[in-house]
């Protein structure tokens, strides 16, 4: 896709979803992070409807390292393999008192490290903790950008890559915030809303 009509079509986003940010609610790093690894394959919603009394309770990675996992995952069973994710924040947390001072790291390859966090969760981490630029693509960002044509690729990896040569490198965190409005709102799994679409005009599919 020629880079005018990308950045067409990023414009038309940002200016539909002006509110695009991080849905997930947190008061620290380390919470956005516990946040984003509780989030994998269940709804920010969801996991903002638990984080409360989790947060509340396990303010520091000290106080989550030194927790009873039953007591967790207590607190966190509405969600999804709340078993396991119970598992991997206090493994987190142990990890991030061992090894990291407690601190959460600034770094891709250092935040990969800690258990339940991924290539997406890291990014997340770095984009909207720290601020660096960065493209996390969960299923909303990859249906959306190979479906409207702003990549061709088959699988998360190859659109991550494929998007950060398609897209500005100043644009990267806000073009993902607006992929994942764009496909909660409009281009939906099942039935897109193409004639309520901004971007109909540009994009690859023809409903």
């Amino acid at each position: 896709m020629k880079k005018e009509k990308v950045n067409e079509i990023l414009d038309l986003l940002e200016k539909e979803y002006p509110d695009a940010e991080c849905a997930l609610d947190y008061d620290s790093v380390f919470h956005l992070l516990l946040a984003v690894v509780l989030s994998a394959q269940t709804t920010d919603v969801s996991v903002n409807k638990v984080t409360p009394e989790l947060f509340k309770k396990y303010e520091t990675p000290k106080q989550l390292a030194q927790a009873d996992e039953k007591e967790v995952a207590e607190i966190i069973r509405t969600i999804g393999m709340y078993r396991t994710k119970s598992k991997n924040i206090i493994n987190l947390a142990k990890m991030l008192v061992e090894k990291y001072d407690g601190i959460v790291p600034e770094s891709d390859e250092e935040l990969v490290k800690l258990p339940g966090v991924g290539r997406k969760t890291a990014n997340v981490v770095m984009a909207v903790g720290f601020g660096h630029q960065r493209i996390a693509v969960d299923t909303h960002v990859f249906r959306v950008s190979n479906r409207i044509g702003l990549v061709n690729e088959p699988d998360v990896l190859k659109t991550e890559l494929a998007l950060m040569k398609t897209i500005p490198e100043n644009r990267w965190t806000k073009t993902h915030h607006s992929l994942i409005f764009h496909g909660r709102r409009c281009c939906t799994a099942r039935n897109p809303k193409c004639d309520e679409c901004v971007i109909k005009n540009l994009c690859k599919k023809k409903c």
